[in-house]
C-alpha cells in the first residue's frame, strides 16, 4: 500500500512539474512571438461586446485586444493552465472554468468584469471538446446577462507557416512570419427578454455568421490583407 502511495505521489509530482515546465516554455515562446505576431484586423467593433470564436481559432483572441482589453474564459484543466498563462503573457485577461468544471462561477465572473470594467469578453463557442464548429448556448446566456451584443470573429492565413495539431478542432499555431487576417462580423443583438426560441435563433445566427465569415475571409484574404485597418 505504501509503495502504491509513493508511486502515485511521484506520478502527481511529475505531472505537476511537467505542466509547470510547459507553462514556463510556452510563456517564453509567447513573449518572443508577441514581437513578430502580425494580424490585420478588419471591421473591429467600436462598442463593448463578447467575441465568438471557434476553438481552433483561439490564438485569434490576441487580435481582439485592439482598442479594448479582452477577457476570455479558459478551461480549468491543465491544458487550460498553459493557455491561460500564455494569454496573460500576451496581455489577454482570463477567467477559469468550463461546462464541466467551474463554468457557472467563471461565467458570472466574466459577466461581472464585462459590466464593471472597460473590457470585452470572448468565448470559444464549440469548446472545450466539441462538436467542432457547433455553437453552444453559453455565449448567448452571457451576452444576455451582460447586456452586450455578440460579435463573431474568424482568423485565417493561407500560408503553411503553422504548427498543426492532430486534435478534434484542427488547432493551428502561427509561427513567425505568418501573415494573418482577423475578420469581425456585424454585432448580433438579442431581443429584449428572449425566450428559448429567441435563444436558439440567435445561436443559429452566430453559427451561420461564423461559417459565412470563414468563406469570406478565405475568398478575400488578399483584399483584406491590403486593406486599411478598421
Amino acid at each position: 500500500m505504501k509503495i502504491k502511495n509513493i508511486k502515485e505521489k511521484i506520478k502527481r509530482y511529475r505531472k505537476t512539474k511537467g505542466t509547470e515546465l510547459l507553462c514556463y516554455l510556452t510563456i517564453i515562446l509567447f513573449h518572443i512571438i508577441r514581437f513578430f505576431y502580425r494580424c490585420k484586423c478588419i471591421n473591429y467593433p467600436k462598442e463593448k461586446c463578447i467575441f465568438a470564436l471557434w476553438h481552433a481559432h483561439q490564438c485569434g483572441v490576441f487580435s481582439c485586444n485592439l482598442n479594448r482589453k479582452t477577457c476570455i474564459m479558459v478551461s480549468s484543466s491543465q491544458d487550460g493552465e498553459i493557455i491561460s498563462r500564455a494569454a496573460n503573457a500576451m496581455g489577454v485577461e482570463t477567467v477559469r472554468g468550463s461546462k464541466t468544471r467551474g463554468g457557472a462561477k467563471a461565467s458570472l465572473e466574466l459577466i461581472r468584469r464585462i459590466k464593471e470594467e472597460d473590457i470585452n469578453g470572448a468565448l470559444t463557442i464549440d469548446g472545450p471538446k466539441g462538436p467542432n464548429r457547433i455553437v453552444k448556448k453559453g455565449i448567448i446566456e452571457i451576452a444576455k446577462m451582460a447586456d452586450i451584443p455578440i460579435v463573431p470573429a474568424v482568423w485565417w492565413s493561407p500560408q503553411k507557416t503553422f504548427l498543426k495539431f492532430n486534435s478534434w478542432d484542427n488547432f493551428r499555431f502561427p509561427l513567425v512570419g505568418t501573415k494573418l487576417v482577423m475578420l469581425f462580423g456585424d454585432p448580433i443583438y438579442l431581443p429584449k427578454d428572449p425566450n428559448e426560441e429567441d435563444i436558439e435563433k440567435t445561436r443559429k445566427k452566430v453559427e451561420d455568421a461564423l461559417n459565412d465569415l470563414y468563406v469570406d475571409i478565405k475568398k478575400n484574404y488578399k483584399t483584406y490583407l491590403n486593406k486599411k485597418e478598421s
